[in-house]
């Protein structure tokens, strides 16, 4: 039962619980007018500490498409953070008008702090380099709908893997299911952190290598998941652009993908895809962003406890 309670990382979801948000996105999807008022007299508050197009957005999209309000801040410098207060005191006001939150915050934590200080359901939006669990969600949902399973496939990683926080919970979570293979494509520098290679990987078993170079491993991936290479992460701005331009996906790398290979891209980009690249059947990342307004809404719906 997944009603009153927050998701802040991907692993707070058995697969059963996983199975059921996907399963009820394409209802959703199939019939989108079936759940226009289910959440009539709900608000969401959108507390978003950093700043944000798709997610915030798409988490506003998906409650006012289920007959909800939202309301919120999309920065830190216009909600009360800026004169000093604390989360935990944010969040304990914004439960006197809200029924759901979602944040974003660039510390790492800062949500499960939120979701300790109120019995109201709290949403992870993204936390500094920690975890994103509904781009996850999101992810998953887009695998599953155009590979038409979520298992026995290898999926390559490309790009800033130690900060990327939505790399890291997407391998927390597809780790969990069966004859998933990971290719890790990036720099030295921004290999994925240690905590995610022994505890995640190594521990349970995992078929993964770690490469530098895209074009030597593009022919055996199903899906590429390419991310940009975040400058608020860098302490060092010699350092960022040294690297940022590292790995860009264009059509001659392409040319010996497989045909039905999957591209994602959580988004925002730079310019790790070139745009010619969108025009490719295999380009699915725009896709991707409106399977993540779906996948909010049934989340949403279940943590509210909201049935139709």
């Amino acid at each position: 039962m997944l009603k009153g309670r927050s998701l802040i990382e991907p692993m707070d979801l058995s697969l059963e619980e996983l199975d059921e948000i996907l399963n009820l996105a394409d209802e959703i999807i199939a019939n989108p007018s079936k759940y226009a008022d289910v959440c009539k007299g709900k608000v969401l508050s959108t507390m978003f500490y950093e700043p944000s197009t798709r997610t915030r957005l798409s988490f506003e999209a998906a409650m006012l498409r289920l007959g909800g309000s939202v309301m919120g801040f999309s920065s830190a410098e216009s909600s009360s953070a800026a004169k000093g207060e604390s989360v935990a005191d944010t969040i304990r006001t914004v439960a006197c008008y809200a029924d759901i939150a979602a944040i974003r915050h660039p510390k790492e934590g800062a949500p499960m702090i939120a979701a300790m200080s109120t019995d109201m359901p709290v949403i992870n939006a993204g936390d500094g380099g920690h975890q994103h669990p509904t781009q996850t969600l999101t992810d998953l949902l887009t695998i599953r709908s155009l590979k038409g399973r979520l298992n026995n496939f290898t999926v390559g990683i490309c790009g800033d893997l130690k900060f990327g926080r939505t790399v890291h919970s997407l391998i927390k979570a597809l780790s969990r299911y069966e004859g998933i293979k990971f290719v890790l494509i990036s720099p030295e520098e921004l290999r994925i952190p240690e905590y995610i290679r022994e505890e995640i990987l190594v521990k349970n078993g995992i078929e993964f290598e770690e490469v530098e170079r895209l074009e030597n491993v593009i022919e055996e991936l199903d899906v590429l998941y390419m991310t940009r290479v975040q400058k608020e992460r860098f302490f060092n701005e010699a350092d960022y652009i040294r690297l940022k331009d590292s790995y860009i996906l264009n059509m001659e790398k392409l040319e010996k993908a497989k045909n039905d290979m999957v591209i994602l891209h959580p988004l925002p980009r730079v310019n790790e895809i070139s745009v010619e690249v969108d025009k490719d059947p295999r380009a699915c990342y725009f896709k991707q962003a409106k399977y993540g307004m779906y996948v909010r809404m049934a989340l949403i719906m279940k943590l509210l406890g909201v049935e139709k």
